[in-house]
């Protein structure tokens, strides 16, 4: 019996010292026992100093813990925050405090402190204030070409640096229409361009438009002389005189008109016409490009004359007098230069139809255009 017992007390002894042995023992199947169901763990009781500290805070009432000397309780938002400890002990932390002003600025999403004003809004800044008439602000002067060069061999440059952007004069020379005019009777030709010299708000603008038939001569011609002003920045107003060669007798007005750019890339102008003698007469024009292709344009186009009264000598009638609608088809070789194909319809209404009639002139007539269009 000696040595069955002391063979199963050494085998105890391993088992109790290498507890890797035992746990290998769990895939063994013992009579008896459901293995496939895990076993409960059993609950680790607390340490005998945590028990003690568990009843010790039972018993005894929480406190607020009093603030330091000179620190300001109310502005920290970690003020009297309880934190579980471990062994279900309640530790608490001094200076903090989740008022209810933290809870609104945290719901604002902004950092306790940062001032917000009644409306519950922040406060516009920058752009989103409203405009205004305040001064801009002043011109800087720091230039850092200043740490090198004196004053007085600056001012030259500065000067030269604002004439090449922006007070630079400048001029064009365009002409809109330039064509021959194919219809019934006699064939025809008509010209309209302008050129103008100065800067993006100050302008010499010289005008002129005339048409004439083959065989005839010209039978309108006029030339306007004008100071435009920019307005705005698609718009200029423009004053000036406007005298007529054709048809006899000549005759000079004082010219007030507006020309720019309109919403949708509209090309539009008109000016009123008083003449020596009294006269009253307006003009509108209007046209449009339609880009077909980078150099392929389609040009739409409309002008109506009017009359404030009748101009027996002019044969023109009181209201609308004439009107031209048509519409060009024009190929840019280059920028400069674009021949152009189209179809011109102009007619004469209420009294000045009744004077081409009497003057045995037919009152409206239809014409293939054949011309250029060049810009330099």
């Amino acid at each position: 019996m000696k040595p069955v017992l002391l063979l199963a007390a050494a085998s105890a002894m391993a088992v109790t010292a290498n507890p890797a042995a035992a746990q290998s023992m769990q895939g063994m199947q013992v009579p008896g026992m459901d293995m496939s169901k895990p076993m409960p763990a059993k609950k680790r009781a607390a340490p005998a100093t945590s028990r003690r500290k568990t009843a010790v805070a039972q018993k005894r009432p929480a406190t607020k813990a009093e603030p330091k000397p000179g620190h300001d309780s109310h502005g920290d938002p970690m003020k009297d925050m309880t934190m579980p400890a471990e062994g279900g002990e309640t530790s608490s932390l001094p200076d903090m405090n989740m008022t209810a002003d933290h809870d609104g600025a945290a719901a604002s999403g902004m950092m306790p402190g940062m001032a917000m004003p009644a409306s519950g809004q922040l406060t516009p800044s920058g752009t989103d204030l409203p405009p205004g008439d305040a001064p801009p602000p002043p011109v800087p002067t720091d230039h850092y070409a200043d740490r090198t060069y004196t004053p007085a061999a600056m001012q030259p440059a500065r000067a030269m640096f604002r004439h090449e952007n922006g007070g630079e004069p400048f001029s064009q020379v365009m002409i809109n229409l330039a064509e021959l005019q194919v219809h019934d009777g006699r064939d025809g030709y008509r010209w309209e361009g302008e050129g103008w010299f100065g800067s993006d708000i100050d302008r010499l603008v010289v005008k002129s438009e005339g048409e004439g038939t083959f065989g005839k001569g010209v039978d309108s011609a006029e030339v306007q002389g004008l100071y435009s002003r920019a307005i705005g920045p698609y718009f200029d107003l423009q004053a000036g005189v406007r005298h007529d060669f054709q048809p006899s007798p000549t005759q000079t007005f004082a010219t007030l008109g507006i020309e720019g750019l309109a919403p949708y890339q509209f090309d539009v102008s008109g000016a009123v016409f008083l003449s020596t003698k009294g006269d009253l007469l307006a003009r509108t024009e209007g046209t449009y490009d339609e880009r077909i292709t980078q150099r392929l344009i389609l040009q739409p186009r409309v002008e109506l004359n009017f009359a404030a009264q009748d101009v027996p000598r002019d044969r023109i009638g009181a209201g609308l007098s004439n009107a031209e609608l048509g519409v060009r088809l024009r190929y840019e070789i280059s920028r400069q230069f674009a021949p152009y194909i189209g179809v011109s319809y102009t007619a004469k209404v209420g009294r000045s139809a009744t004077f081409a009639r009497q003057d045995g002139e037919a009152p409206h007539s239809t014409s293939l255009v054949l011309g250029i269009r060049a810009w330099f």
